[in-house]
């Protein structure tokens, strides 16, 4: 709260005053300010009201595989994997123990995940009680509704927070003010009763989007409330052992009718990722990064790309760590993967002629093409060349080319081993899908793109999947292939089908659009596919666990230290 933090600057200048001497001081006067003193224009108000927004951005943007919430919904897939690049990346397994589901209380990233909802749970409270107990609406000459706006958007945000532990860790201790005493676990369906209730009740009190490419700044409007209330009902299966895919699909029909808001399918794809993507018409929900350094997700380039990827790029300010990239779909002699496993291999899913399936270039003016960084990295309009340093595999001066692949391809015979502990500097191909980076020339617009949270088509492939369940295969397809049109100018060459779309097309789908979005683990434990399917380097030395109480990760060492009634998962 607001007082508590300036209680403990006061403090300090109090000791600090009378240590000195030469004055009285009286310790009450500096321990507190008042809250109303601080609130004395609407400038002050929204800095309490966006407080908790700030904590939202850092669990859900920032730090790219660091990132708590992403690093756990990715990097435990078979989209992504962050491999052992000889003596760079293992850090003692940090990275690769999560991959083969080796899940300990001290996982990495773990408790920062914790961390992630229950902070921001405390902070949303907290601005709520403050603004609810402080500020005078009237006398400070907001709107009518504003305090209701307010109040319910802090309340879905609180919301957001309590789903992504019911995914993460199962039933949590619900809280509905920062006034109480310490708890045990609810059960799982008292945690999803009460986000249910949350949002039932300020979906129809939030603000409603009524005009399509309306500025979005990180607000919530009454679309993301209903699309929250979705994904809880989309995967109630797996959270309560319920089947509530009838009502998802009500509320995916609504917001595709534009009950709760005007929303548009972007016709290019760059427009939802790009530099003016604040006024995408597909965006439900984003956080805002006017040159605020907010990278999104996967899309944290620094700890991706190849150390010289700046030279290519023509931006010499980047800085690279050349790290994480998608799981391959060829093995080390050059073969396929697919006639071995059914999931992963996402480069080799997206079609040839998919308009995303290029190498990623700037073109200036805000505009750029292509989603991956893949084979040899020269720009084809400056000529600039992603070169090695001679410190690994390459000879300095090469030219790196990024291959499909996850293998010491430069050993011979028994030494030429593959998996994510065998990696080379070019091992795998690199995702450039957020956060586009521009050439030194358009430096004003780095870091401009918002980052997307929801977007319209995880309505339309919400919607889909509710209606493959129900039996109707050929409206499913439709509503995928709407999407797929707009990446495929020339034809599609595979459309869906009643007849091919399955659970294994379902997935694909969802990974082929969502790749990177931090959210392919959850769609796999829709599908009980997290921890019984294999993929790459899981199925020979790593083979799935098959152990469901792994759809779950453990309490962190530290929560339950810190609050002793929190009983550990099962099978931990």
């Amino acid at each position: 709260m607001i007082h508590n933090t300036i209680k403990i600057k006061s403090g300090f200048l109090a000791l600090t005053l009378a240590f000195l001497g030469g004055c009285s001081v009286e310790p009450s006067y500096y321990s507190q300010l008042d809250p109303q003193r601080f609130f004395q224009g609407q400038d002050q108000v929204y800095q309490r009201f966006y407080r908790p927004f700030t904590h939202w951005a850092w669990a859900l943007s920032d730090l790219g595989p660091r990132s708590p919430l992403y690093f756990l919904q990715e990097f435990t897939t078979d989209e992504l994997c962050l491999p052992a690049r000889g003596k760079d990346w293992y850090d003692d397994g940090a990275f690769v123990r999560p991959y083969f589901h080796t899940f300990t209380p001290l996982l990495t990233g773990l408790n920062d995940a914790w961390r992630a909802f229950s902070m921001g749970i405390a902070q949303a409270w907290s601005a709520l009680e403050d603004i609810e107990r402080h500020v005078d609406f009237d006398a400070l000459g907001f709107p009518e509704g504003t305090r209701e706006s307010m109040r319910m958007q802090l309340q879905t945000l609180v919301a957001s927070y309590y789903l992504i532990a019911l995914d993460h860790f199962g039933g949590v201790p619900l809280y509905a003010s920062n006034q109480e005493e310490a708890k045990p676990r609810a059960s799982d369906k008292e945690t999803f009763e009460f986000i249910e209730a949350l949002l039932l009740e300020a979906i129809p009190n939030l603000p409603l989007k009524t005009e399509l490419g309306t500025l979005e700044n990180g607000s919530i409007h009454r679309a993301t409330g209903a699309m929250l209330l979705a994904r809880l009902y989309f995967n109630a299966g797996a959270y309560i052992g319920e089947d509530r895919f009838d009502d998802c699909a009500a509320i995916c029909h609504d917001i595709l009718d534009g009950k709760h808001g005007s929303y548009a399918l972007a016709d290019d794809w760059t427009d939802i990722f790009g530099f003016s993507n604040e006024t995408c018409p597909e965006i439900l929900w984003s956080i805002p990064s006017e040159n605020a350094r907010r990278e999104i997700k996967g899309g944290c380039y620094h700890y991706s790309t190849h150390y010289n990827t700046r030279i290519f790029l023509s931006n010499p300010e980047l800085t690279s760590y050349n790290g994480f990239c998608l799981t391959p779909s060829l093995d080390k002699d050059g073969n396929s993967y697919r006639d071995r496993m059914k999931l992963g291999c996402p480069f080799a899913k997206f079609e040839d002629t998919d308009i995303r399936k290029q190498l990623y270039v700037y073109e200036g003016n805000g505009k750029y093409r292509g989603m991956f960084l893949m084979g040899k990295l020269v720009n084809p309009l400056t000529g600039e060349a992603c070169t090695a340093d001679g410190s690994r595999e390459y000879l300095a001066g090469d030219t790196i080319s990024m291959v499909d692949q996850i293998a010491y391809l430069s050993q011979e015979g028994n030494e030429r081993k593959e998996g994510v502990l065998y990696a080379e500097e070019n091992s795998g191909i690199r995702l450039f899908k957020f956060s586009p980076v521009p050439t030194a020339a358009d430096k004003n617009l780095w870091h401009n793109p918002d980052v997307p949270v929801i977007r319209l088509t995880e309505v339309y492939y919400t919607l889909a999947e509710c209606e493959f369940r129900a039996g109707n295969k050929a409206e499913a397809a439709s509503l995928i292939n709407q999407v797929r049109a707009r990446y495929l100018p020339d034809g599609d060459p595979n459309p869906v089908t009643a007849g091919n779309l399955d659970e294994y097309r379902m997935l694909d789908e969802w990974m082929i659009e969502f790749l990177g979005e931090g959210r392919r683990r959850t769609d796999l434990i829709r599908w009980n596919k997290y921890t019984t399917e294999p993929w790459f380097d899981r199925f020979v030395e790593h083979p799935p666990l098959n152990n469901p109480n792994y759809n779950r990760f453990p309490i962190p060492d530290e929560a339950i230290g810190a609050n002793n009634l929190i009983v550990q998962n099962p099978g931990y």
